[in-house]
């Protein structure tokens, strides 16, 4: 069982990219199936058609004291993915264990200043039964680096405070990079997209991960419209800092499987 914590910023999309799994799992591909376990994949699965597929966007995951007092009121997402290999008569399995975390703890981070219940969902990501966390990134001005930087900074040694350095693996994500700026550098996201755009914080990535460790990856969840069109398909929600399909019926979500794959079994699809 590979337990995998979702973290990143507010608005860097860790909710929908999680809808977008559930909503493959719904969908022929001829290298991988997903299916959703738990009551809450699948009906993680029923918002993405209710809601993404209808023009709307995801409500973020927050913190509502009300609501949200322990990292066990989370949502727990549950799925079976299973690799198919043209030249093994057998599917490799994986049983992939999901959390979605609310960014309020990634300002935490940046500030050193943390909140009881944030605290609890920061130190979560470093029990021993996770393997490994998918790390969302959205912005790649000069601002963003330098705040990520020192995210960064502080995750790390929190990581070896807590003896997780070495046997921790972070896949760090460029998402929404069906936007024109960010699109061509998908398919080499360390080189294109982290050293262009965010070089203080690769550069301390780099310096402080054991290699082993890390790796860097691009996601679209939204994607682009078809491959003799990249404009992205998403727009802006009106009145909202949020995102919706532009074309429903193109949705196909990009480098969604890969990260997940490496973080369980330390090694590329």
């Amino acid at each position: 069982m590979g337990n995998i914590c979702v973290i990143g910023p507010r608005q860097s999309g860790k909710t929908t990219y999680l809808a977008a799994l559930a909503y493959l799992s719904d969908r022929d591909n001829q290298n991988y199936q997903i299916t959703g376990i738990t009551n809450d994949a699948k009906k993680l699965g029923e918002k993405a058609q209710t809601i993404i597929l209808q023009g709307a966007s995801m409500r973020p995951t927050e913190i509502d004291g009300a609501i949200i007092q322990s990292v066990f009121d989370l949502p727990l997402y549950s799925f079976k993915l299973e690799i198919k290999r043209r030249w093994l008569p057998k599917k490799e399995e994986i049983d992939l264990v999901f959390r979605d975390y609310p960014g309020e703890i990634f300002d935490d981070l940046a500030s050193g200043i943390y909140e009881p219940v944030h605290q609890e969902f920061i130190e979560e990501c470093f029990v021993k039964d996770v393997v490994g966390c998918l790390l969302l990134l959205h912005r790649w001005d000069r601002g963003g680096d330098r705040f990520y930087s020192q995210l960064m900074k502080r995750f790390i040694d929190l990581m070896n405070d807590r003896d997780r350095s070495l046997d921790l693996r972070l896949a760090v994500a460029m998402s929404k990079c069906e936007r024109g700026e960010l699109w061509p550098g998908r398919l080499d996201p360390e080189i294109d997209l982290f050293k262009v755009h965010l070089p203080r914080t690769t550069s301390i990535l780099r310096n402080k991960m054991p290699p082993q460790n890390l790796q860097f990856y691009a996601i679209s969840t939204f994607g682009i419209l078809k491959r003799n069109d990249p404009r992205p398909n998403r727009m802006d929600e009106l009145g909202s800092e949020h995102s919706v399909l532009r074309e429903p019926p193109k949705w196909e979500p990009y480098g969604m499987i890969s990260p997940l794959y490496w973080l369980s079994k330390g090694k590329r699809m």
